[in-house]
């Protein structure tokens, strides 16, 4: 019988001199005997190794139902180089694919890398996920790291989500039912508490599995700071991901565990955004860039396997570790539109994985597979329950409007969001000038297909949450205009030079972006325009943006220096009042021009 999951095309990486030899047909993959040990005794389970079979996600968010538009999508590149577009994703799929992948496999651990939570759509968001992380119990995950939207609710939240109970304001959603919180641990290495140093959560976790043992440390960007919000991580420090895990692994060596897998919320940027591409042509590692690169080359080399998240990415790499030996890092995209299976070799007399015996391969989650039941059950009993709010009509559209799917820097559906907060920030204060909104907080699309029952072109409560889930206020502030053009610097140099973050802006402001440069230099200063007037840097501006940025989040800190401030309403009511005010069924919003920004590349 056909894997249901598998995709057309598979890449695997196989880690290496064996793996010239399986490519060119001397091995069969399933079949490579690590080095030194003979293949008549490479599977079975008296001899000398064992292969553990290694499931792993990340950056799933609550999406429990399937993720709309192109966020719920993958690329996919054909033998010909034909490139079509999947449609993956939802936890019911989800679940069917990773239990047709353990069938076959005794020895099977499941792990993930974070940001399973936070961001979440409404069905999962409402309930401050919790439906998320029973799902999570249901799938038989075994063990995750942290990741930063963990830390969207703070410390206290979080440890809820581990430890289970009722929600301190909301209290139980269910009668006779109270949340349990998470079977599998929560790995936090690298977050301590800033009086006792110690770790918030557990470091590591040692899966067992017949005197099999591997080692997970977890850990989160030591930039968590910088892109949540302040109250998030208040009396937390976050330590360096490379120094932190290295210590664990010194520590789980001495007791023995030679094997270790890290869960690192941090990752990288693919040369490709076809899920099944080569990273590793033209050489170990070449396809991918980003901060993973460089903590994969100083982790220790008692480090056998990374997983990776955060950039919503999906590779499948070898890149060498300090001391040159190849070492797999791999990332499944994101929302569980994929999932990566990673086979481990154990070496029994050594403890230790036998690096020529890894391969690796992303597959598809694939929406044509049977759904598991139990998945469809529990997300039909909390539809029920977010039903009263979920399906209200808050406004209409004339087409898809592209936010996270949108491939330009500024998206229609930010130009949308920058006008909403403006026209509430005006409601406030007249003198509202302009509005900012920070890309990261644009979660989905609107998409014009009816997701339900509302019709084609309707925008429901849910849809509009999705969008923006985090609970954010529309703050304003008052800016010199020099202050304005240092912050629209700050989207493409500092930390974020390596990886810009272009706000989203507000009918009125234009400016050129020249991508040809580098650094501050990106914006032209003198192109930046008001309503057709120059900035005065000298002048002062009224600024809205969400109280993240207003904080100084995304590395925005001149817009933590704003004076005189006035914080406004929750940014989803923003929104939602806007697209009530500008829309109705006769009169849909047209998705904007997202032309406010020229771009030079």
């Amino acid at each position: 019988m056909t894997h249901p999951t598998k995709p057309r095309r598979r890449a695997y990486r196989v880690l290496g001199a064996v793996a010239a030899l399986a490519t060119a047909g001397a091995l069969t993959a399933a079949a490579t005997p690590a080095k030194g040990v003979s293949a008549a005794h490479h599977h079975g389970h008296g001899g000398r190794t064992v292969d553990v079979q290694l499931l792993s996600f990340n950056d799933f968010h609550g999406n429990l139902e399937p993720p709309a538009g192109s966020s719920g999508q993958v690329t996919e590149t054909a033998p010909d180089g034909t490139a079509k577009k999947i449609d993956a994703g939802g936890v019911e799929y989800l679940a069917t694919s990773l239990r047709t992948a353990r069938k076959g496999h005794p020895y099977s651990v499941t792990a993930a890398a974070g940001d399973l939570i936070g961001a979440s759509p409404l069905l999962s968001g409402l309930f401050h996920d919790e439906p998320t992380v029973e799902a999570m119990n249901k799938l038989d995950l075994d063990v995750t790291s942290v990741g930063n939207h963990e830390f969207d609710e703070g410390a206290t939240e979080l440890a809820r989500m581990q430890n289970g109970g009722c929600h301190p304001k909301d209290g139980c959603y269910e009668r006779g039912r109270t949340f349990k919180g998470a079977d599998y641990p929560y790995l936090a290495a690298n977050v301590t508490d800033e009086k006792t140093g110690k770790p918030i959560l557990k470091p590591y976790w040692v899966w067992k599995r017949d005197g099999v043992k591997i080692g997970f440390i977890g850990v989160t960007l030591e930039g968590t700071p910088d892109i949540v919000t302040a109250e998030g991580v208040k009396g937390l420090k976050f330590r360096d991901e490379v120094e932190t895990v290295n210590k664990y692994a010194d520590i789980l060596d001495k007791q023995g565990v030679k094997s270790i897998v890290a869960l690192i919320h941090e990752g990288g940027q693919p040369a490709s955004q076809s899920y099944d591409y080569d990273c590793d042509s033209p050489g170990a590692g070449d396809g991918v860039s980003g901060p993973i690169v460089d903590i994969a080359r100083h982790l220790t080399p008692k480090v056998d396997a990374l997983v990776t998240g955060h950039t919503h990415q999906a590779y499948v790499c070898t890149i060498p570790d300090p001391s040159g030996r190849p070492r797999m890092v791999t990332s499944a995209s994101s929302y569980g539109k994929l999932y990566t299976d990673t086979t481990l070799t154990y070496d029994r007399r050594t403890r230790d994985i036998v690096r020529t015996g890894v391969r690796s391969a992303n597959h598809v989650v694939s929406r044509t597979q049977p759904r598991a039941a139990d998945m469809t059950a529990l997300i039909s009993r909390w539809n029920a329950l977010a039903a009263p709010v979920a399906g209200r009509p808050v406004g209409y559209i004339s087409g898809d409007i592209d936010g996270r799917g949108a491939t330009t820097p500024e998206s229609p559906l930010g130009d949308l969001i920058a006008d909403a907060q403006l026209a509430h920030a005006k409601s406030l204060d007249p003198k509202a000038a302009l509005a900012l909104m920070n890309p990261g907080g644009i979660r989905s699309d609107l998409v014009h297909k009816a997701s339900g029952g509302e019709g084609d072109g309707v925008v429901t409560y849910g849809e509009a949450f999705t969008v923006q889930p985090f609970s954010n206020t529309v703050n304003l502030v008052d800016l010199t205009g020099a202050q304005l053009i240092t912050a629209l610097q700050q989207q493409v140099s500092g930390p974020n030079e390596a990886s810009p973050k272009i706000l989203q802006i507000s009918a009125g402001l234009t400016y050129t972006l020249d991508l040809t440069k580098s650094g501050a230099a990106r914006v032209a200063t003198d192109s930046i325009r008001l309503n057709g007037a120059a900035i005065d840097p000298a002048a002062t501006y009224r600024v809205a943006m969400n109280s993240f940025l207003a904080g100084g989040g995304d590395g925005f800190t001149e817009l933590g220096k704003g004076k005189n401030p006035v914080v406004g309403a929750d940014d989803l009511k923003a929104f939602n009042d806007y697209l009530t005010a500008a829309s109705s069924a006769s009169h849909p919003i047209a998705p904007p021009a997202a032309d406010r920004i020229t771009v030079v590349k």
